[in-house]
């Protein structure tokens, strides 16, 4: 089932949680909600759900205008940051209570809520109490709880958050299967990226009510729109330099240094911003250096190595060959591949080389 958000929109008095989102999520889609504490993605959540009722706006679950409708009519399937069982309950007759209060007949009931319980992995658990149970555990009976009606909606809100960091790679991994398994349209909020980069077909990335971006994941971390979006993907995070124009084409001043960088493009901007992600920068020699400063700190994360340099006032990350030999205290010239050099407005952050495209909805003022 296709579902299409136009223009929608929810206040809360004066402050606007969702303003004017409009997209569609195709059938059978894992698309995730992803943005800062207070940025509207669980308020989005909430209206897909039937739970709020929007301000303006509509939406439809396919050619159907559910704006109005309430939550029970929906159709949908909702998956708790808390897992919401009923304690005194079996791991079964939890799956089987919305079934309850359907009506559907007892044995029917059972044998849906047991195929549901095999198809999360945990058949051989269904006479035990949720107290009986891990975190991971729970969350498999509440993800059947929500699948065992057959909705055509599953929408899951923050449903990782309570788990340990190993559980949380286990679970997100069987969420995507059984998604794909049972072929259901999802809507997963989160505002960890990592999650939402690995599991989801699309992400909408969120600031303050508005959509900044709304792409595939890949698309989304390599073309970022604006600097806000390039600013919350990537660990280590990105960094940002200001350069001024210097009278030479190509040739920029690098702010509060005397370094010169030259970029590839001859940009009208007196001034710009440039995003150069950790992880594309190298350790090369002086000649071919874009960048030059003093290493302040050097560390070892798992196979990378990973040192901050000093240049002038501003201090940069780099993620390098753990084989080179390098000291706290050494000059260190950086090299980049120039197709790896995002560049940014610097008073609006929009994405230079993207001119004013969008693939989601926020005005231009509001990207910083």
């Amino acid at each position: 089932m296709d579902v299409y958000l136009d223009n929608l929109t929810m206040e809360f008095e004066d402050i606007t949680a969702v303003n004017r989102l409009s997209t569609t999520i195709k059938d059978g889609e894992l698309v995730s909600l992803l943005g800062p504490s207070g940025c509207g993605k669980s308020t989005t959540l909430m209206l897909l759900a039937g739970l709020y009722k929007p301000t303006s706006g509509d939406i439809y679950f396919g050619e159907k205008n559910v704006t109005k409708l309430d939550a029970e009519k929906r159709e949908i399937g909702m998956v708790f940051q808390n897992y919401a069982l009923y304690p005194h309950l079996s791991v079964l007759k939890n799956i089987m209570f919305p079934l309850r209060m359907q009506k559907v007949p007892k044995k029917e009931a059972k044998e849906r809520a047991i195929e549901m319980a095999n198809l999360v992995q945990i058949g051989h658990l269904v006479d035990r109490k949720p107290g009986q149970l891990s975190g991971g555990q729970q969350q498999r009976v509440a993800i059947a709880r929500a699948l065992v009606k057959k909705p055509k909606l599953l929408l899951l809100d923050e449903p990782l958050s309570n788990l340990d960091a190993r559980l949380r790679l286990e679970m997100r991994e069987e969420i995507r299967r059984i998604q794909q398994e049972v072929g259901i349209t999802a809507i997963f909020v989160t505002h960890d990226q990592e999650e939402a980069l690995s599991i989801s077909d699309r992400v909408m990335l969120m600031k303050g009510g508005l959509l900044q971006q709304d792409s595939a994941p890949q698309e989304m971390y390599r073309k970022p729109i604006n600097s806000f979006t390039a600013a919350f993907l990537g660990n280590p995070p990105i960094n940002f330099l200001q350069i001024k124009k210097t009278e030479k084409p190509r040739t920029f001043e690098l702010m509060n240094s005397s370094q010169i960088v030259k970029i590839p493009v001859n940009h009208e901007k007196e001034r710009i911003q440039l995003g150069l992600r950790p992880e594309n920068l190298y350790v090369t020699n002086k000649e071919d250096a874009f960048i030059t400063g003093e290493v302040i700190h050097l560390e070892t994360i798992g196979r990378d190595t990973l040192i901050r340099v000093q240049i002038g006032e501003v201090t940069i990350r780099a993620l390098i060959d753990p084989s080179i030999d390098i000291n706290v205290g050494d000059q260190c010239h950086l090299g980049i591949n120039q197709e790896y050099i995002h560049y940014f407005d610097v008073e609006n952050g929009a994405n230079l080389e993207r001119g004013n495209s969008n693939d989601g909805q926020a005005d231009m003022e509001q990207y910083a």
